[in-house]
């Protein structure tokens, strides 16, 4: 049976999680290490990494913090930023990460996704895609604005060898309004690969709306401004009808 995946997503810079408003305005929100831990035991299905000063400063992508999390998880975790060569995905995936997820460098150079899904099989590749409100993918943590469609962009993503994608509509990051049901359903409906919304989620019923058109959901600020509630959010999106992952079948 196919279960629905509730995923919390940790933005990491200088090795804290930080959150911010449409990728800006970052505010500190805790360890990674201890949120992972807290996270896995109160029913996350997985988690994403996510290392947003490593692409626009150039900076190593962030092994040891990957070390530590494989130390106290019990689920399946994503590390992207800062992946721009088959060394750096097989560093990140030896530390102990199921898979690593591409942006910027995919975007700079596609035959990088078919390289490491070739190296390490296509389950351990996730694309990430940041939507503009222009349609347009964007590199750079958000910052630069490529010619590149949004849905052609997933659509090539997949056919290179990305065996998900994880779609984050900017213009709600942050925002608790809901995610960009639109965008993700026209993503989603093109492709045979999973598809996971990012961007926007304030509420279960928010979860609920985006899981009708897709097989997954990041949560971030409903989560990190009270890690002891995601039990309680499975509870309610359970109540709202969606059917996730038993804890005792994790």
């Amino acid at each position: 049976m196919s279960f629905a995946r509730l995923i919390p997503c940790l933005d990491v810079t200088a090795g804290r999680v930080v959150k911010g408003v449409n990728f800006l305005g970052l505010t500190d929100v805790g360890d990674p290490t201890e949120l992972a831990e807290h996270y896995s035991r109160g029913g996350a299905d997985e988690l994403v990494f996510l290392d947003i000063s490593a692409t626009p400063t150039g900076s190593s992508t962030m092994v040891e913090v990957v070390r530590k999390v494989s130390a106290v998880v019990t689920i399946p975790f994503t590390v992207g930023g800062g992946i721009r060569t088959v060394a750096d995905a097989s560093a990140i995936i030896e530390a102990g990460a199921d898979r690593v997820s591409l942006n910027s460098a995919a975007l700079s150079r596609p035959s990088l996704i078919t390289e490491i899904a070739d190296r390490f099989g296509a389950q351990a590749v996730v694309v990430a895609i940041d939507a503009g409100n222009d349609g347009l993918a964007y590199s750079a943590g958000g910052r630069i604005a490529t010619r590149r469609d949004v849905v052609a962009w997933a659509i090539e993503a997949a056919e290179r060898g990305a065996g998900e994608i994880l779609l984050t509509a900017i213009g709600r990051d942050g925002t608790r309004q809901g995610y960009d049901l639109e965008l993700t359903a026209r993503v989603r409906s093109v492709l045979g690969v999973s598809v996971i919304a990012s961007g926007g989620a304030g509420s279960a019923q928010d979860v609920v709306d985006v899981l009708a058109v897709t097989e997954a959901a990041l949560v971030a600020s409903i989560v990190h401004e009270n890690p002891g509630g995601l039990p309680a959010l499975r509870a309610a999106i359970e109540s709202l009808g969606v059917e996730l992952r038993p804890l005792f079948e994790r």
